[in-house]
């Protein structure tokens, strides 16, 4: 797939992408996600951040709030114009590049994020390598996908095969996938142990269980690697 046809991909996304975290169940994985991911990155005041795959800015703006400066660069332009429109601060800077290209030099940021982007990038490999190029010695890469063993997966492999426009180009990892693309050791945790249909308040309890148990299954796969 070409970089235009990628970021064609999501520009019809916005308003659907920004629904769908609004709803209960979508507010809880929002809530749940980026708990898992804040206590990976630990995001700080002054740190510089880059977020790699940002698209309307659900996870930048928490990154902003922790005090950090943000660069957000995602592909499609209609979700760089939303993320804009929402942060409308002056700690972010927003930009249209390609994860496998960023067009910044070595060692420019402290730590780098991609969320829920690598789902699309065949050569996952290079991508966590230009994190890694990008990022400080000592710094922090954290990247989450959609985990390939858990049922969410499942209903994205069955939609793509039906023709969904985004999941038929989807690539999914498992947690051993995810930690073979860095050129570190690293660390892997997931969350997100609940179905889609599930009733929000019990939803809460099974990811409760699910965290407890240190379970693999999640289906938010997130991995954090420090630059050696």
């Amino acid at each position: 797939m070409t970089e235009s046809e990628n970021a064609q991909l999501f520009d019809d996304w916005p308003d659907r992408y920004e629904k769908w975290f609004t709803a209960p169940i979508g507010s809880l994985v929002k809530r749940v996600e980026w708990e898992l991911i804040l206590d990976l990155l630990r995001p700080g005041a002054g740190e510089f951040i880059l977020d790699a795959g940002c698209g309307t800015g659900i996870f930048t703006l928490d990154m902003l709030s922790c005090g950090a400066r943000v660069v957000g660069l995602d592909l499609s332009l209609s979700m760089i114009r939303r993320a804009r429109q929402k942060a409308r601060n002056s700690r972010l800077r927003v930009i249209s590049a390609d994860i496998l290209n960023p067009p910044f030099p070595e060692n420019t940021f402290d730590k780098a994020a991609s969320i829920t982007a690598l789902e699309f990038i065949p050569d996952g490999q290079e991508a966590v390598k230009e994190l890694f190029r990008v990022t400080r010695k000592g710094g922090t890469v954290v990247v989450a996908t959609l985990n390939s063993l858990s049922p969410w997966a499942e209903r994205r492999r069955e939609e793509g095969r039906k023709g969904h426009p985004l999941f038929s180009k989807a690539f999914f990892r498992s947690p051993e996938d995810l930690l073979a693309l860095g050129p570190a050791e690293g660390a892997i945790r997931t969350a997100i142990h609940f179905c889609k249909e599930e009733d929000p308040e019990r939803a809460a309890r099974v990811e409760e269980e699910g965290q407890r148990k240190g379970l693999n299954t999640g289906a938010f796969l997130a991995a954090r690697w420090f630059k050696p």
